[in-house]
């Protein structure tokens, strides 16, 4: 059993809504932004940010207390611009929800806060004014700390002898795919490069074209980025395989039964002998 003893403060004292204290969607530092904001005196201009600091409530906190009063109607925000061009944001805290509009005929009557003072100039540093240089390089080697610095002039490879077929079959992507007819124009020149590669490898246009299409997804997703796509697909070039030679035509026989000759006559079994002559029956059967 709970006793609850209360005596009636004679000064210094704030009436607030039982729908404040016991509202279901205000958590405890919303309602004390709430209630430390109304207990303030008429007329003053103490911003909610510094009563959380005053009430001791961390960043995060205040950032979700702010958040819960305002949609519950209890805080309005809006910003203006005041004398020399600087913005201001005017906050309005209630003891009771307002829509939007209430709000914004309250703001509308407050005067707006005087522009602060301008602060004092800062000391001058010692010494004579210098101006930052504008030039000159960093004597550190930057090719520890990045790995994409660009080639060397003598690393520099030398222009492919395919390199115009290249460039025709970049330029006929379009029709091996409607995924493929959005490819940037400055991304052409370093796809041709690539597709160079694999000409210089002996692959065919069509082993290109083949290998393009193995790689386009085949459920008709979009391809969003399909100049990156077709640097990805082409950017390892893969050994060309050669075509098998067929086997030599003529008898497969092993060695061992080499001129040896299938009997003509009536046996289970295929029986082989070997001729002497041009005769097509072996010894049993004669």
């Amino acid at each position: 059993m709970i006793y609850r003893h209360f005596n009636a403060p004679s000064r210094a004292f704030t009436q607030f809504s039982h729908d404040i204290i016991r509202h279901p969607r205000l958590g405890s530092d919303a309602v004390r932004l709430l209630t430390w904001q109304l207990s303030l005196p008429q007329g003053a201009r103490e911003s909610l940010s510094r009563t959380a600091e005053r009430a001791r409530i961390g960043a995060c906190a205040f950032t979700r207390a702010k958040r819960q009063l305002k949609e519950e109607g209890f805080v309005h925000e809006r910003r203006v611009q005041i004398a020399g061009g600087r913005w201001a944001t005017q906050q309005l805290v209630s003891s009771h929800p307002l829509t939007a509009d209430q709000a914004t005929k309250l703001l509308a009557g407050e005067p707006l806060a005087p522009p602060q003072a301008t602060p004092s100039p800062r000391k001058p540093a010692a010494g004579r004014p210098t101006a930052p240089p504008a030039d000159g390089h960093p004597e550190k080697d930057p090719g520890e700390d990045t790995s994409h610095l660009p080639p060397k002039p003598a690393e520099t490879a030398a222009e492919s002898p395919r390199l115009e077929d290249a460039r025709a079959l970049v330029g006929a992507l379009p029709l091996l795919s409607p995924a493929l007819r959005h490819i940037p124009p400055g991304m052409r020149d370093e796809l041709a490069r690539l597709t160079a590669r694999w000409l210089d490898a002996g692959h065919t246009p069509t082993d290109v074209h083949e290998h393009l299409q193995r790689g386009l997804p085949a459920d008709g997703t979009p391809v969003h980025r399909p100049g990156g796509l077709v640097r990805y697909l082409l950017r390892h070039v893969p050994p060309r395989e050669l075509p098998r030679p067929a086997p030599a035509p003529g008898n497969r026989l092993s060695p061992r039964l080499q001129g040896a000759r299938e009997c003509a006559g009536d046996h289970t079994q295929t029986t082989l002998f070997r001729p002497v002559g041009d005769e097509t029956h072996c010894a049993a059967c004669v």
